[in-house]
């Protein structure tokens, strides 16, 4: 790293939560403790963002996209305009606390095997943000957190496998997969394994991520001593049948894509007919009840 230049990017990608960016790159600015710079790339807002940031972040590299190309496209952008040796990918619903930047890039610093690593994420009412410390998705996995058996039976390496509920969240330690909301990639492993799969509108890209990493060597680390907090949904919400779509439409392509070659016609068949079976009751009952949610 020359004088001067940033040990870390931040990339967030920001979609009319005009509010919530100011709160995220406020909270970046003032607690970042290592060289930094932030690249926000505006997915077409029409809620004053982007002028907010170029008014009021005139530090920050500022990317006005010409319409909404998704969460992965957006930060690829991104990823184009940044120089630092680290990139962070920052939602812009996440307000980072003090200390947590620096103690991401103190991680990569000494463990140079290391391709990625997030903080402890939490909701605003403190509950842990169970995305931030993931195990890769299987059919296995999946049937036991969409048929309650994980929410029923937290603290088992069974049942809750894929939040790795059995593990201790006061320890740091190897995960399969962060959250893109808040993780600390290394641009080497970026340019090794790849950045964000275009294929992947919104979800799932972060898991497809962590997925070539660590099929190409390097490992992922949960450090609870990094701290975010997470509002979460603040854009989906906006688009709540189309972000179900895509939510389960990211499911069949992280399985077709990792899993499905070496498995029988018959069990894609089944596990295809199983995702848009879950798509279909989800839409449903969003329809009757109105919850916004995408991801439970």
């Amino acid at each position: 790293m020359r004088p001067g230049e940033p040990l870390v990017s931040a990339i967030v990608v920001s979609y009319n939560v005009r509010d919530l960016l100011r709160d995220c790159l406020q909270a970046f600015y003032a607690c970042s403790d290592v060289p930094a710079e932030a690249v926000v790339v505006d997915n077409a807002s029409v809620d004053g963002s982007a002028e907010m940031v170029a008014h009021e972040f005139p530090e920050a590299r500022l990317i006005r996209m010409p319409t909404n190309v998704g969460f992965g496209r957006a930060n690829n952008a991104g990823l184009q305009q940044a120089s630092g040796r680290f990139i962070l990918l920052l939602n812009s619903d996440v307000t980072v606390m003090p200390g947590c930047v620096g103690r991401l890039a103190d991680f990569l610093l000494v463990r140079p095997d290391v391709g990625a690593v997030g903080p402890r994420m939490q909701r605003p009412d403190g509950s842990l943000d169970l995305a931030c410390r993931r195990r890769f998705p299987t059919p296995k996995t999946a049937f036991y957190r969409f048929s309650g058996l994980s929410k029923a039976f937290p603290d088992s390496e069974r049942f809750n496998q894929y939040n790795l509920g059995h593990l201790p969240v006061t320890e740091p330690h190897e995960i399969d997969a962060g959250t893109a909301a808040c993780l600390m990639v290394r641009r080497a492993a970026i340019d090794r394994v790849g950045f964000f799969d275009p294929d992947y509108f919104m979800y799932g890209e972060d898991l497809d991520l962590c997925y070539r990493l660590k099929t190409g060597g390097w490992k992922v680390f949960f450090l609870p001593s990094a701290r975010a907090v997470h509002v979460k949904g603040a854009s989906t919400r906006q688009a709540t049948a189309r972000m179900l779509w895509e939510f389960h439409r990211a499911m069949w392509i992280f399985h077709s894509k990792h899993y499905a070659a070496d498995l029988p016609a018959f069990l894609n068949g089944l596990i295809w007919a199983s995702i848009w079976g879950r798509w279909a009751v989800l839409r449903l009952r969003s329809e009757v009840t109105g919850d916004p949610r995408v991801s439970r």
